[in-house]
């Protein structure tokens, strides 16, 4: 079987849904209540356990396998970031580099995103960057409610504040991510194609040697996505 032989996420839709701008405001207007998970909560001290309370923090959500943490704990020397996925699994797979060799201003945890956003705006945490790299595009029209952008739990990705990026190989999933933000902030910021130079994730590699367009937005999160309207309320 070839390496290079990704395929890019086929739908039935080809523009930004019809739907996403009413769920977005749904979502800032009826905020998520759903209960912490207990092994989230334990997860989130985990995380901040090596932290010294004045490094930059640096979020890696949904970090996969982690090469992409262990880049941007390269990247970024003096902040303490923070790798966080949904599957041990993944996250207990091999690094590319021997322990005694990766960078010690780092972590990897085990929790659900949706309750470690909350937990994060719980605790008055900001961040620096927020990366959030090549998630599940969840292409299928019925599958808008699974993708970030127009999730419950929206609104706390953009409190987190700092610079937010977001990568996909669907043109789709980023036009809609910008469309979502721009109902939060009043303006949809741009995105872009460009070059992986040097790949943040194993997925990004194997999108690019397939000849794939790779797409980002990189935003700069204002203060008042924090601090003005229907987002404080949450």
């Amino acid at each position: 079987m070839s390496y290079a032989n990704s395929s890019i996420p086929q739908s039935a839709q080809q523009t930004v849904h019809d739907a996403l701008a009413e769920r977005v405001r749904k979502h800032l207007a009826e905020p998520f209540r759903k209960p912490y998970a207990e092994y989230n909560r334990a997860a989130f001290d985990i995380s901040l356990a090596g932290w010294d309370g004045r490094a930059p923090l640096i979020l890696d959500a949904g970090c996969g396998v982690g090469h992409s943490t262990i880049q941007i704990a390269r990247q970024f020397p003096d902040h303490w970031v923070i790798g966080v996925d949904q599957s041990q699994d993944r996250l207990s797979r091999r690094k590319p580099y021997p322990d005694a060799l990766l960078p010690r201003n780092m972590v990897f945890v085990r929790a659900d995103l949706v309750d470690y956003w909350r937990l994060l705006d719980a605790a008055g945490l900001r961040l620096a960057r927020h990366y959030l790299l090549y998630p599940n595009p969840w292409p299928k029209i019925g599958h808008l409610g699974r993708r970030w952008h127009a999730h419950p739990v929206f609104p706390w990705i953009v409190r987190a504040g700092g610079v937010l990026e977001c990568r996909s190989n669907w043109q789709v999933y980023i036009e809609e991510f910008a469309c979502a933000l721009g109902v939060v902030l009043g303006s949809a910021p741009s995105w872009e194609t460009f070059e992986a130079d040097q790949p943040l994730t194993p997925f990004e590699r194997k999108y690019r040697d397939s000849g794939q367009a790779l797409y980002r937005l990189v935003l700069e999160l204002p203060s008042a996505a924090i601090t003005a309207g229907a987002v404080t309320d949450l």
